[in-house]
């Protein structure tokens, strides 16, 4: 598939949302990994624009801090963490004076300097991750609130999205100024991503890396643990394997604190019901980067061999097992951000001896979407056995169950469950 015009301007979900939530509150900031496109989302609704990232922009908050509550409204401060000082200003003000619609603070890291105050109750945060699915191909047939709905609506509809579309989606990633990169340019826009997150973020936010080949190695090995909830531990000896002197645990959990500081880890909670039939529940994450094109790019794999087209045995069959993982973890991504838009929250779950798992959860005050997601064009019972399992503990908790793949029709099963390809589905 060949998407039209890949460098225009594509709306995001988070379109929708900031426009709602800016008429009935004063202060919105809008956070995520690096080059995910916050600040030209934001800027498509600010009337008066700040950029931290902009040397004399900085200088000049620095010498005269009030400088940043001036201008039109919204005002838009880009990179709030570059002068900490800026999230208790717009604190300040909005304690002044409550009026919706007066500041968007964007911001990739964590700060090494805190604010002297959370601004909770004074300012709203929303996260920002790459381009869904939706977004880049901008056509959504099944919406994720009408299955929150609990009505069980109907999804009979037809994609022309193909597998090969999928993987060229996983390779290329949702980065939006990566869009309609050749491949070349695709290596080495990644590669650049994650030197300057070694050499230049990690630093900014106080969390210098004495040994960047350490950093990317265990890199690597995370990235091969994608969809799982593989112990830390075992990610650590995966990535010094061969060696006798192992990293302290203490060193490895710096990486990862740093790392999910900047948000290039994303790793999903298990989900923790409370009050239900369901116990004795791992607490293990699932493993999940900002991207998809990152995991591809540390393991060294690329569209062929993730099809197995490519003529070298080992990686072929190698990648391909890794295919599905990847398929996974580009769905998981477009749910976190359909489910933002809904007020709901995505988890995983399994039990603790792995007999029972379901991939992904869609918690929502008045119940869950129970999610499934395969690699294939259809949904037998076998792969519906879970969601059913869940289902009859649940009862009418579980609103709705779904199967995400990447085949061409939506359907549901004889058991009710929604069987949905991934281009299908939206906010």
């Amino acid at each position: 598939m060949d998407d039209n015009d890949p460098r225009a301007y594509r709306p995001r979900v988070l379109d929708r949302d900031l426009p709602e939530l800016l008429s009935v509150l004063p202060a919105i900031s809008v956070e995520g990994a690096r080059a995910v496109g916050k600040t030209r989302t934001a800027r498509e609704h600010a009337s008066t624009v700040h950029n931290l990232d902009d040397p004399d922009v900085l200088r000049e908050a620095r010498a005269r801090p009030r400088v940043l509550l001036e201008g039109p409204k919204p005002i838009l401060i880009d990179e709030w963490q570059r002068y900490p000082p800026s999230w208790d200003l717009v604190r300040r003000a909005v304690d002044d004076d409550f009026a919706p619609g007066r500041f968007i603070l964007t911001g990739s890291t964590r700060p090494r300097e805190a604010p002297t105050h959370s601004g909770a109750g004074r300012i709203v945060t929303l996260r920002m991750w790459t381009m869904t699915l939706s977004e880049r191909w901008q056509r959504t047939a099944v919406s994720l609130r009408s299955l929150l709905s609990g009505t069980q609506p109907p999804v009979d509809t037809e994609s022309d999205i193909a597998l090969e579309d999928y993987v060229d989606a996983i390779a290329a990633g949702g980065f939006p100024g990566w869009q309609g990169a050749g491949d070349r340019a695709a290596r080495l826009l990644a590669d650049g991503y994650l030197h300057r997150i070694v050499e230049h973020d990690l630093p900014v936010a106080g969390r210098s890396v004495r040994n960047p080949a350490a950093l990317r190695r265990w890199l690597e090995a995370y990235s091969a643990a994608v969809s799982t909830t593989a112990s830390y531990e075992s990610i650590r000896d995966a990535a010094t394997a061969g060696e006798h002197d192992k990293p302290a645990k203490t060193t490895t959990t710096a990486y990862r604190d740093a790392l999910e500081a900047l948000w290039v880890l994303e790793p999903l909670p298990a989900w923790q019901p409370a009050g239900s039939h369901l116990s004795r529940l791992k607490r293990s994450p699932k493993h999940h980067l900002a991207d998809t094109a990152l995991a591809v790019r540390l393991l060294g794999a690329t569209r062929e061999t993730l099809l197995g087209t490519d003529a070298a045995s080992d990686p072929q069959r190698r990648d391909q097992a890794l295919l599905g993982p990847l398929f996974e973890s580009l769905v998981t991504r477009d749910l976190r951000v359909y489910a933002q838009s809904c007020d709901a929250a995505v988890r995983h779950l399994r039990s603790w001896n792995d007999a029972r798992e379901v991939d992904l959860v869609v918690v929502h005050d008045r119940g869950v979407v129970a999610v499934e997601v395969k690699l294939a064009g259809e949904a037998s019972r076998r792969d519906t056995q879970h969601l059913r399992w869940l289902r009859d503990r649940l009862g009418p908790a579980m609103l709705d169950a779904m199967v995400v793949t990447t085949g061409r029709r939506a359907y549901r099963d004889d058991d009710g469950i929604a069987v949905v390809p991934a281009a299908l589905l939206g906010p």
